[in-house]
């Protein structure tokens, strides 16, 4: 558990009217921390930016929403405040102009810094989006990445109901308090989110949906991934801001083609003529991330990386080691050995090459990497 003396004075900075992550951050440059708020009297509010009624919010002490926070996050060991200065905060999301001053976490808050690629869409999608959604979160949850969405109805229930099913962890980033969830039909999604992978918000307990909440909430599933898969949106989706966003950070932004017919593929449509990489399967994504992947891979220590032991891997991927010999073979021997689809195979057998499990080949073959 957190320590509580630690997190009152973080949690005063939050719940400060009109300060926000930006101002906090100009506070904290200025030589003030959150545990030398008593200092604040030998300077005059204009002199760090703060208007009036934030400086008296921060000189007047502990308040009761404060200790409400408080006693929410020490409720639970799987209750956390990641702040900025802590090194669980992510690494990509402190990259990002405007990181949020914390995050209230309920779940395992190590999956912030894992590789995640965010799987977002529309609210109201086709059969198809519904179907590609789960399967695209799916595949690529089991392929190593963990998917993060917003928890929203549509596209994203179905990404995380897919990274669940893999099975595998999912983060749900919200637009609400952490002890909330909208919609409410997301009740029990939310529930098995927070048991098997995280729950996050910036935003303190109690804080109920609001309009403006979500394009804040967008930016930060953004910056947590290393790219944004869009699976359906039509041209004024709320998804293209995600996207938008993640290009701005300097993220991979994916989408899904559909028919031309189809209002939801529009926005995906104008996405890729606006660069964004078209996808057809998780194995589409995975190559495109491959580079990033490895060096993640590689800047964990050797033992971490690559000596994972082939018993230590889920069934498919046991199977698959079980077929693969010293002697390199193609593709469709592969499939015929072990029953497995091209597409999860080849998701397969990329993150054991990243692994170092795996040998490639020119011609699309594969081996088993000689051990010393």
């Amino acid at each position: 558990m957190d320590d509580p003396e630690a997190l009152r004075p973080w949690l005063r900075l939050i719940r400060t009217p009109g300060l926000g992550s930006t101002g906090a951050r100009r506070l904290l440059d200025s030589g003030i921390g959150p545990t030398d708020l008593s200092r604040l009297p030998a300077r005059r509010p204009e002199e760090l930016g703060l208007s009036p009624e934030a400086y008296r919010y921060l000189e007047a002490g502990s308040r009761p929403e404060v200790e409400s926070d408080l006693e929410w996050l020490t409720g639970s060991d799987e209750r956390h405040l990641i702040t900025l200065t802590d090194c669980r905060y992510p690494p990509r999301l402190k990259q990002i102009a405007d990181p949020p001053l914390a995050l209230f976490v309920q779940g395992d808050c190590r999956l912030l810094s894992d590789p995640q690629l965010a799987v977002v869409g529309s609210r109201n999608p086709s059969p198809d989006g519904i179907y590609n959604g789960q399967e695209m979160a799916r595949e690529l949850t089991r392929a190593g990445l963990t998917v993060t969405s917003g928890l929203a109805l549509g596209v994203d229930t179905q990404a995380h109901r897919g990274a669940l099913a893999a099975p595998g962890p999912t983060l749900a980033v919200l637009g609400t308090g952490p002890d909330l969830v909208y919609p409410a039909s997301n009740r029990d999604l939310a529930h098995e989110i927070a048991h098997s992978g995280a729950l996050v918000s910036e935003f303190p307990p109690g804080t109920a949906p609001k309009r403006d909440h979500f394009p804040r909430r967008n930016r930060v599933i953004a910056g947590l991934c290393l790219g944004v898969l869009v699976v359906e949106a039509t041209v004024r989706s709320g998804s293209l801001i995600t996207a938008r966003l993640a290009a701005e950070q300097g993220r991979e932004v994916f989408a899904i083609p559909g028919s031309i017919h189809n209002p939801l593929a529009r926005g995906c449509h104008a996405l890729i003529r606006q660069g964004a990489k078209l996808v057809e399967s998780a194995q589409d994504v995975l190559a495109e991330l491959a580079p990033q992947l490895g060096a993640l891979l590689r800047a964990e220590p050797a033992e971490a990386a690559v000596e994972t032991p082939p018993e230590a891997l889920d069934r498919d991927y046991r199977l698959l080691m079980e077929h693969l010999g010293f002697d390199p073979q193609p593709m469709d021997v592969l499939i015929a050995r072990t029953g497995l689809g091209p597409e999860s195979l080849a998701s397969m057998l990329l993150l054991l090459e990243l692994q170092g499990h795996v040998s490639s080949f020119p011609g699309g073959r594969y081996c088993r990497t000689p051990r010393p």
